[in-house]
């Protein structure tokens, strides 16, 4: 898994999310925030994933951090996916693929032997400022959350 350190501001973004909110990267409260991309609603990694997330944010929270879950998906199968699972955070709806193309997570994949373009599972934790601080692209589902935990834990 490649991962990196940065500190590059992230340009500013909005997009819609589940709650009839609007997300908008400029001027987030809290102390960071955690963008995680994933290929698509109800699938089994992607399910992993979003429950690991749910299981660890009241540690989230009490590190000043927010998450948002981000895919393709539409914001009628995000509502689903996160009812469905309890989340207690919103899912960012990127259909035309404006913030996955920001941040380069499209790539061409193999599934089931086929080439298919679709998103690389990637995680960004954005600071305060709006600065990049860490990335993890080609993410494992297993252990991934308590990597992002550990690294904002380590943080000043």
């Amino acid at each position: 898994m490649a991962d990196s350190t940065t500190a590059a501001s992230v340009e500013n973004f909005s997009a819609p999310m589940t709650g009839g909110l609007t997300f908008e990267l400029a001027g987030r409260p809290a102390k960071y925030t955690v963008l995680y991309f994933y290929p698509k609603d109800n699938t089994p990694g992607c399910t992993t994933e979003s429950i690991a997330f749910r299981e660890a944010f009241p540690e989230f929270q009490a590190l000043n951090t927010e998450i948002y879950g981000i895919s393709r998906d539409s914001l009628r199968s995000h509502e689903g996916f996160k009812g469905k699972l309890g989340l207690p955070f919103e899912l960012i709806s990127d259909p035309e693929e404006a913030v996955c193309s920001q941040f380069g997570v499209m790539k061409m994949k193999n599934m089931y032997g086929k080439q298919v373009r679709g998103i690389e599972r990637s995680t960004f934790i954005i600071d305060a400022q709006g600065r990049l601080v860490k990335e993890w692209r080609g993410v494992k589902v297993n252990d991934h959350v308590t990597e992002v935990l550990e690294f904002l834990k380590s943080q000043p």
